[in-house]
């Protein structure tokens, strides 16, 4: 019997003309899968040629030439007296600044890395020019009334546009956390000498200027802010007009199995002294715990608990120690302001996801809940340790079992999800927190690290900071 039911006598040669076309068609059926296949291979490479377009040419051009250009217009305004920074002098007049490459640039956000006096550093402005901030009204009205701008007038006005850009309204001075101190003595701790109270008015007006152009930038105000009650953001080193610099840091990479190069990292005591230099995998679990630091921090040591909503690795950095750094956070947010974004009309849960941040429906009054349904430490164990702790890039070791039970903890960390009772929801994250503390320390001391460095995280305490504006 042949194919088609096709026997070999009797049909002759209308039965060898059936089996041609059943061969024919089987060639034609892996020919045309075969056409196909490369029909899709060739539209996906024409859709990422577009995409690779649109974001070279269409959008904003990342280009040296006009890099330059935005910077030597920011020095003729400050020649013109109009903007002025501590950077100012070094990279105008004295060339103490000097101009390495252009990294980003998109809708006018300019980031930039250049040599501070011999160190990298990193200058950004959320647009290109000065005139496209906001002015500050309050100088048209000294100068129309030829009244002096004190310094008290100054604190007033800043501390409005922190809580505006923070999300921080003004009843909630003081309502949680306990040594807050008022808005005068945060500002004073926050801005340092720049708004020092003092009996003389404050009338520089280039540098109200610059300080109100910078205030206008959500990125500055959250760094600047946190600079002094953190070790998890990147610091902010110094400004000029719109622009402002922030320290130098190797940003993470997906296609990286560790994420950060961990080749730069060369301090003396990052070592043992009886095996020497760390290994890759240690350096990784000290990262880790570094992680769960900062998620601990950002959940519990302010007034408001700070939600990170764009978790990957291009937003973390790592300094020298291994500390995790955040450099990204034109997405994180305090709680009042997290919730107001997460409270919106909403059909089904997936309306209420906003990024890595999202909570759930409620199908009678059809408006998402304010509460966030997930939490910083989820979505950092689902897009961060779970590649890292894979058993794909753990090889031999993947079947130790305190490596199994590091991945079982990270899987569970990954599918835990808030629920309605906020303090069991809490009480539920601090466990896991503390079960993930506990395995990678003991995995340290597997490798060979001393009993006093390794507890030296969990001994660690964590002082409650208000920031009360």
């Amino acid at each position: 019997m042949l194919p088609g039911g096709l026997t070999s006598g009797g049909g002759g040669r209308g039965g060898g003309l059936c089996l041609l076309r059943w061969l024919g068609l089987r060639l034609w059926s892996r020919r045309g899968t075969l056409v196909f296949a490369l029909l899709w291979f060739g539209s996906w490479l024409f859709l990422n040629g577009l995409v690779l377009v649109h974001r070279s040419i269409l959008s904003d051009y990342c280009t040296d030439d006009k890099s330059k250009r935005i910077l030597q217009r920011l020095c003729l305004e400050f020649g013109e007296g109009s903007v002025t920074g501590d950077m100012c002098q070094d990279l105008c007049v004295l060339g103490l600044v000097e101009y390495k490459r252009c990294l980003y640039y998109e809708n006018g956000k300019k980031v930039i890395e250049a040599r501070w006096r011999g160190k990298p550093v990193i200058l950004k402005s959320k647009l290109e020019n000065f005139s496209s901030y906001e002015p500050l009204g309050i100088l048209d009205y000294q100068q129309d009334t030829a009244e002096d701008l004190s310094a008290l007038d100054v604190v007033f006005y800043a501390t409005l546009e922190v809580r505006n850009s923070l999300g921080l309204a003004e009843e909630e001075e003081g309502e949680r956390g306990e040594g807050g101190g008022g808005s005068n003595g945060s500002l004073a701790k926050l801005w340092g000498e720049k708004l020092k109270i003092s009996d003389k008015s404050y009338f520089d007006r280039a540098e109200l200027s610059s300080l109100w152009a910078l205030l206008q930038q959500e990125e500055y105000t959250f760094l600047r802010v946190l600079q002094d009650l953190s070790s998890h953001v990147a610091k902010v080193l110094g400004s000029c007009g719109h622009f402002y610099a922030v320290e130098y840091l190797s940003a993470g990479h997906a296609w990286d199995q560790n994420i950060f190069s961990l080749d730069e990292v060369e301090v003396s005591g990052l070592q043992d002294q009886n095996r020497g230099r760390w290994s890759a995998r240690e350096m990784v679990h000290r990262i880790a715990l570094s992680f769960l630091d900062m998620v601990w921090h950002f959940d519990n040591d302010f007034t408001h608990k700070l939600h990170l909503c764009d978790i990957k690795p291009e937003n973390f950095a790592i300094r020298k120690d291994l500390t995790v750094v955040a450099i990204d956070v034109d997405m994180a947010f305090f709680e009042p302001k997290m919730r107001d974004i997460l409270e919106q009309n909403c059909s089904s849960d997936d309306d209420c996801n906003f990024f890595d941040c999202s909570s759930r429906c409620d199908p009678v009054k059809r408006r998402c809940s304010p509460h966030r349904s997930n939490s910083n430490l989820q979505v950092i164990c689902e897009k961060i340790f779970r590649p890292w702790f894979s058993p794909t890039l753990l090889g031999a070791k993947a079947g130790l079992p305190l490596q199994i039970e590091l991945q079982q903890a990270v899987q569970e960390c990954s599918e835990t999800e808030g629920g309605e009772d906020k303090t069991e929801e809490d009480r539920g994250g601090r466990d896991v927190h503390q079960h993930l503390v506990s395995i990678l320390n003991r995995l340290l001391q597997e490798g060979g690290e001393s009993g006093e460095r390794v507890g030296s995280w969990e001994g660690k305490e964590h002082v409650h900071t208000a920031l009360n504006f």
